[in-house]
C-alpha cells in the first residue's frame, strides 16, 4: 500500500534528538524514551503526525485521527520491524 503523497516514514537515530523527543513524548507519553530500541515517525508537511516506538517488553503506536486508515499505521510498524 502506498502512502499519501505528502507523508513519509522515517527512522531517526537513537537517542532521539531533543525536538523529536518532545514530539514523541507528546504522542506517546507512556513510552520510556530513554530505553527505546527503535522508533519510526510519520511526517506530513513538516509536522510529525504519528510514531511507533519499540523498547524491551513493549511498544506503542499513535497516529493523529485524521490520518488513520491510509496505510500509515502499517508503514510505521514495518519500519521498526
Amino acid at each position: 500500500m502506498s502512502l499519501p503523497a505528502r507523508v513519509r516514514v522515517t527512522c531517526p537515530p537513537l537517542p532521539l534528538a531533543p525536538a523529536l523527543r518532545v514530539v514523541a513524548a507528546r504522542l506517546c507519553p507512556q513510552a520510556p524514551l530513554d530505553s527505546l530500541n527503535a522508533a519510526a515517525l510519520a511526517i506530513a508537511g513538516g509536522a510529525v503526525i504519528g510514531a511507533h516506538l519499540l523498547w524491551d517488553g513493549g511498544e506503542v503506536q499513535f497516529l493523529e485521527t485524521g490520518w488513520r486508515g491510509r496505510g500509515i499505521e502499517e508503514a510505521l510498524a514495518g519500519a521498526v520491524a
